[in-house]
């Protein structure tokens, strides 16, 4: 297949997911390059009583490093940053981190389109957002905000999702440029070649 639409320059991606999103974040984050020169960022729906695991779940599988955010932190390239329970994740304008425990957003602390609004605020075209299982519809607004900005939006197939209200919301409300299962996703992440003027794609 020919790979699916990315940012014309790639400088953040940003990824949402709830039920089912750790066994798909097992196939996509470690299919990101060494030397993606772009951060990543993930919200993952937890209880807020819940320890976080996942740097210790995904650091040893991914060639990135795996970090759980802290406040006011710089976003670097080359970087797999996870929101922490019971906080929202925003992007600040410096490209740094912020995080906060404001209300919930769609039921949701972190939110998902929290995360994808403020990124789209300040990355604009430069960001790649993917929406992956889970239940309710946390990140659709995000995706619109995304496509507004001039980014490009990504859905897991609802039919190779164990929960598909997600991204079957994000694709009803036309906010996702392309729907994929993960082995496409995984397939074009795992060929990205960020060179010094643009981004371009090996088709798969």
């Amino acid at each position: 297949m020919n790979a699916p639409p990315f940012p014309s320059r790639l400088e953040i991606i940003v990824i949402g997911a709830s039920a089912g999103g750790i066994e798909a974040l097992g196939e996509l984050l470690p299919a990101l390059p060494a030397d993606l020169r772009a951060a990543v960022a993930v919200v993952l729906h937890i209880a807020p009583s819940q320890r976080s695991m996942f740097t210790d779940l995904f650091a040893g599988r991914c060639a990135l490093s795996v970090l759980e955010v802290e406040d006011k932190q710089s976003i670097e390239a080359g970087s797999v940053y996870f929101a922490p329970p019971d906080y929202h994740l925003l992007v600040e304008g410096d490209r740094t981190w912020s995080l906060t425990q404001d209300e919930p957003v769609n039921f949701s602390r972190p939110s998902i389109d929290v995360l994808f609004e403020t990124a789209a605020e300040v990355y604009g075209s430069g960001l790649l957002g993917i929406i992956l299982s889970g239940y309710g519809n946390d990140g659709s607004a995000g995706m619109l905000a995304i496509r507004r900005a001039g980014g490009v939006t990504w859905a897991q197939d609802p039919a190779t999702a164990p929960a598909t209200p997600m991204p079957s919301s994000a694709i009803d409300a036309g906010a996702v440029d392309a729907v994929l299962a993960l082995a496409e996703m995984a397939a074009a992440l795992r060929g990205i070649d960020i060179v010094a003027d643009g981004y371009s794609a090996d088709e798969t």
